[in-house]
């Protein structure tokens, strides 16, 4: 079932203003909320879909990607929303619960009775960067590729919670284990509700009395984790992929970063790129270029083809075979493959072979005499017209 535009889920225009858009959100989640709606599965799905649509559009460079690209260009890049893929409540209220604001006198987590006590104590993980080189086969084809990072993995020893054991952790006294504390203002207005992040636990309702040995309470470690990555067909050099959570894992079990792919292409031995196209210069005989061959052996992305060059075939000239270059990112059409023929002059020759060419210096047919066509027909004219 193919995903709906982001746009459509939030009813807005691809022109929406950031403030339009959060505006939009807020109004489809106070909506499809599962407590406003107990025990209806399609509510709480257009709940996630509506917090997976805000959650790029709301970010400038994800919205970008997204507007070029569509879904293609954020997949694996929306934060872990999208449908029924494992989201929870929590993971929601933790990423957006702030856009709520204080709502009739309580934040949005007191609305539904549920607070945001989600948060979590430690910091976020850090972006990770890497590069993964790709040769012309794979990106046309697309690639799955097995890489190992080195990153701060979560500890095992504590699963993540960076305590020695469950009775090392009591409830933070200044919060009450609700990981905010509310503050009431007096202003000329009457008096004024806000709610904070807890000073003491960070957020997380929590505190730890004995830290775990192993990660020293930070609930990770530094480590090696092997990843695969789906790398769609027609990238380009230097495209960057952004995989959401594939970062360092952050402190006590706080969101991970995002993995950042740079795709590095990796030179081709006979075909050069240019946008979708390739290039191929074919070096053929003075004898195949004058009588034709049928049947002339060529490289291709995705292995050998055979070709026709007509009798009388000139250097320079430039065969287009159909589809045989690169896809485009996230689009239906297909680069062409182009192959310059360029006749072989040999450099030395046998006494056999200088007589019978001798024989041939003066017959009429080997004298030059270009056509009007051809008087323009250098090889940079030639390639204008192929790539403009």
């Amino acid at each position: 079932m193919s995903k709906r535009d982001f746009y459509d889920i939030l009813g807005v225009s691809k022109t929406a203003t950031p403030e339009e858009i959060k505006k939009a959100y807020r109004k489809v989640a106070m909506q499809y909320h599962p407590d406003r709606n107990p025990g209806d599965k399609e509510a709480e799905e257009k709940f996630k879909e509506a917090a997976e649509a805000y959650e790029v559009l709301s970010d400038q460079q994800k919205r970008a990607r997204y507007d070029r690209m569509g879904h293609e260009g954020v997949r694996g890049g929306a934060g872990g929303f999208g449908g029924s893929g494992g989201v929870t409540m929590e993971d929601i209220l933790r990423n957006f619960g702030d856009i709520f604001g204080n709502f009739g006198g309580g934040d949005f987590g007191d609305m539904f009775g549920q607070r945001t006590s989600s948060r979590h104590g430690g910091r976020t993980g850090s972006n990770l960067r890497i590069k993964v080189k790709m040769t012309l086969a794979e990106i046309a084809n697309g690639a799955q590729k097995k890489i190992k990072v080195k990153k701060h993995v979560t500890c095992d020893t504590c699963q993540g919670s960076g305590a020695r054991d469950a009775n090392s952790v009591t409830t933070c006294q200044t919060c009450a284990g609700h990981g905010v504390v509310r503050q009431v203002t007096n202003t000329f207005l009457g008096q004024m509700s806000s709610t904070t992040t807890c000073p003491k636990c960070q957020g997380s309702g929590k505190m730890i009395t004995n830290a775990c040995n192993t990660c020293k309470g930070e609930g990770r470690v530094y480590g090696e984790e092997t990843l695969t990555i789906d790398i769609p067909a027609g990238v380009n050099e230097g495209i960057q992929l952004s995989m959401s959570g594939y970062g360092n894992v952050g402190e006590r079990g706080a969101p991970a970063g995002d993995l950042l792919v740079s795709i590095e292409e990796i030179p081709d031995e006979h075909l050069q790129r240019k946008e979708n196209d390739v290039h191929y210069t074919l070096h053929v005989s003075f004898i195949d270029a004058t009588l034709g061959n049928n049947a002339i052996e060529i490289p291709t992305i995705n292995g050998k083809v055979k070709i026709k060059i007509p009798a009388g075939t000139q250097s320079g000239k430039v065969f287009r075979l159909k589809g045989k270059g690169l896809p485009q990112l996230n689009g239906r059409t297909v680069g062409d493959q182009l192959v310059e023929v360029q006749v072989w002059i040999p450099k030395q020759l046998t006494s056999q072979e200088t007589e019978l060419l001798e024989r041939l210096r003066n017959a009429p047919n080997f004298q030059p005499n270009p056509s009007k066509t051809e008087k323009k027909s250098g090889i940079f004219d030639k390639m204008k017209d192929y790539f403009g």
